[in-house]
Formats: C-alpha cells, structure tokens, sequence
C-alpha cells in the first residue's frame, strides 16, 4: 500500500503546477462528509453555478477556488474528515479560476456589497498582500483564532500577514528545490552531496565542470522570466520593497549580484535560455539540462519521464556569497486560505480550518497523493511524507521539501509585487539579449515601479 500511495503520487503531482497558475471553468461541488459523502459537480461557467455569500445553513460553509483535482479536491477531503467529528458538516464548493476571484472582489468592494462574499476563497499568495492592503474589509482577522501559525513555515504566513495580523491559512507549498540528473554528475566526477549547502561561487565553478564533461549546461530558465532572479533574492531574506512600502530596486544590495551571477552563467554556458514555458519542460525531460531550480511543483514535470527514474536527485539551492542572511531556501508559488467578513459563521469556519489544513496530518498524508506538499511543519513528521520515492533515488524528498519550507526566509510582496516582478524581468531581459548596460536597466526598474505606484 505505502508503494502504491507514493506511485499515484508521482503520477498525479502534474496537477501542481496548474495550482500554482490557477485555472477551470466556473462550477459548483456540494460534499457532504461522513460514510454517505456525495459531490456533485455543475459543469459551466455562468454565474448561476456560482454560491454567491455566506450559506443559512448552521452546518455548511460556502467556498470559491479553483482546480477540481487540487484544491477542490483538498477542501473536499478536508470536509470529509471534519465531519466524521462533525455529522452533517459539508461544504459547498464554486469552481472559480483564480483571476476571477480577485475580479470578483474587487466588483463587490466597489459596488459596496460584500453580501456576494463567500465563507471561504483560496487566494495566490503573491496576491494576498494587494487585497488585504486594498481591501481589508474582506477579511476576517485570524491572530488571535486559536490558529499555530507558528507551525507553518515563516516565509508562507508571511504572504497573508499585514500589519502584524494574519488574513489567511496557508495552503500548497512552494518551497525552492534544485532537481539534478546524477547520472550526469556521476559523468563530471561529482554527487548530489557536492551541490548541497553550497554558495553560488562554488555551484558555478562545479557547473563548468559538469559542462565541459557532459557537454550540457546545468541550468535551464524561460528567456525573459524573473523566476531564478526572484528565488535568488527570497533566499537572502531580501525583496524589491522595504517595509515602508516604497520601491528597493536600485538600492537592493542583493540584486546586482544576482543579475551579474545569471549573466555570468549564461555566457559560460552553463545556463541555457528558451524561448517558452514547453521548451524549458522540454529542456528538461529530453536531457538537453543536467538540471533545474524552481518551487517544488516542477516535480511534476520531471516525473513524466518514467525513462529517467532513479537518475535525479532533490537537495536545497545555492546560496548568495557575501549576504547577510543569505540561505539555501527560497519559495515559488502557492496560494493561502481566507475567510471572508462577509461569513456567518466565524467559529465553525476557523474550527474547520484548525482541524484540517492547520492540524490533520490525515488530511496531508491523503492530499500528498494529489502532489499538495505541506508548510505545516508537522505534517512533514507523518509516516506518508517519510516514504522513500524511487524516481529520486529512494530519497525522502517530501519530508525534505517541508524542512526546506520551514527554512525559507519571508519577503515583503506588498501591492506592487507583480510590477516589480515584471520590471525586473524586463531589465533581465535587456541584460541578457541584448547586452543592455546593468546598472541602468537596474534604475529604469525602479522608475518603472515608482511611477506604477503613482511616485
């Protein structure tokens, strides 16, 4: 049974990178938990199969979210189990893409209703900070719910924290992984252990070896995307805002150091640039890479080759020389619970919360077969997390991806996050193709940024 449960595991982690993107049309899951659990699905995207505001019934709570085999999925079984102790629990689930959430929100802020509010919605992490600061009318203030916080990982609670207060419930984990072919590194004289708690200068130095004896750079990344530049910097502590809200780009003592290390690595070769989100999963499933970092979920695409099982390995990534507070954990990706102002009942739905998702290491070990990893640190401790997984050589990976979480040092997203994430991308891209002076494109950011934010 424990072969089985990791097997359907690593078969179904696809799913968590369509989590971590958002997506599905518009419908409606009634689950009702107990021996006679039922769910039923409204297929459809009109507003008719949508559950708008907080249900009358004293035992249902009402939920927007998006992913039927993810987080649907989730907040179903997490029904499920709370109604064993809870007979006639249920909750009824809209499936609505993330994008429309937030417009959704948005619509109901300005029209002055938040009557069409749900229970509960589940909210990209990188958004959580724009809507609370924007909107934090919508939220139900969970600091003093009873809620152990502080058993998730540090960096997750962080996205739903404004003001001291925290706003959500963490959820997926998106903690940094660097994934390796080790039947390459075997070729270059190296294992795993080589490329573990080490700095960037050191990781460099080995990947010009791996290159000259493989002939394959070690290191693939989307032409254009932040992402690597973005993990770099949450893995030293340091973000493209200051605590007061203004923009630190230009004066961001990490930044530079990251841009000149991705420049450096692209003009020795050792990190390749494609063109689109294929050609970087092709890249590395064909072979072409000796390797890849990036949020956990991009297991979910290495596992499709059943050909390369047992040739990859899972360790921390590389840390920034000369930061302080530089680490070898990042974060990419997730998404956080909220329950909204607008629910009726704020007891049962932070119950429902603290028995599940903050505390049922039966709800992980059953979610981990859809590929949900936990940041609830204990969950990482169960008997399911521990199992080793042949297709990355019978490490523990799981329980080791939860320790990376609880390492990862927390960054401030703030309302802006995503046009600071695209200025930087843009300059990266300036750099990178076509040769554009650094410390300009650094500047421009900053103006870019500043003048989004109405500076």
């Amino acid at each position: 049974m424990k072969r089985k449960i990791v097997a359907v595991m690593l078969a179904s982690t696809m799913v968590l990178g369509l989590a971590a993107c958002g997506g599905g049309d518009a419908g409606t899951t009634d689950t009702t938990g107990g021996d006679d659990a039922t769910a039923t699905t409204e297929a459809g995207g009109d507003d008719a199969d949508v559950k708008e505001g907080s249900s009358d019934d004293e035992n249902t709570l009402t939920v927007w979210t998006w992913d039927p085999n993810f987080n649907i999925y989730a907040i179903n079984k997490a029904a499920e189990i709370y109604a064993q102790d809870h007979p006639g629990f249920k909750v009824e689930v809209s499936e609505i893409q993330s994008d429309d959430i937030e417009t959704r929100l948005t619509t109901a802020v300005s029209a002055g209703d938040l009557s069409t509010l749900p229970d509960i919605f589940l909210m990209q992490d990188n958004s959580f900070q724009k809507y609370a600061t924007n909107y934090p009318d919508i939220f139900t203030d969970l600091t003093d719910s009873g809620i152990d916080f502080s058993q998730f990982s540090e960096a997750k609670v962080a996205y739903s924290t404004l003001d001291g207060k925290n706003y959500g419930i963490p959820f997926d984990n998106g903690a940094v992984i660097e994934c390796l072919r080790t039947d390459m590194l075997e070729k270059a004289g190296y294992t795993i252990d080589d490329f573990t708690d080490i700095t960037w200068s050191d990781f460099m130095e080995k990947a010009k070896v791996v290159k000259e004896k493989t002939g394959q750079p070690i290191l693939t990344s989307q032409a254009g995307s932040p992402d690597l530049v973005m993990e770099m910097l949450q893995s030293c502590g340091q973000s493209l805002f200051n605590e007061d809200g203004s923009v630190n780009i230009k004066d961001n003592k990490a930044l530079k150091p990251i841009l000149e290390i991705y420049q450096q690595m692209v003009a020795d070769g050792t990190l390749v640039e494609v063109t689109d989100w294929d050609q970087y999963i092709a890249s590395i499933n064909n072979g072409t890479v000796a390797g890849v970092i990036n949020g956990c979920w991009i297991m979910a695409s290495i596992v499709a080759n059943d050909d390369q099982s047992g040739q990859w390995a899972v360790t921390d990534m590389p840390k920034l020389d000369d930061v302080d507070g530089a680490t070898n954990y990042s974060n990419n990706g997730g998404s956080s619970w909220a329950i909204t102002s607008n629910c009726k009942k704020v007891d049962l739905a932070v119950d429902f919360m603290n028995s599940t998702f903050a505390g049922s290491t039966e709800f992980y070990d059953d979610i981990i077969t859809k590929g949900a990893l936990s940041t609830w640190a204990p969950a990482g401790d169960s008997e399911a997390y521990a199992q080793p997984v042949e297709f990355f050589g019978g490490d523990a990976v799981y329980a080791k991806i939860v320790d990376f979480s609880t390492k990862t040092p927390s960054n401030i997203t703030g309302a802006f996050y995503y046009d600071a994430r695209d200025a930087v991308g843009v300059a990266l891209s300036n750099i990178i193709q076509s040769g554009a002076d650094m410390d300009s494109e650094i500047q421009t950011a900053q103006e870019t940024v500043e003048f989004n934010m109405g500076g």
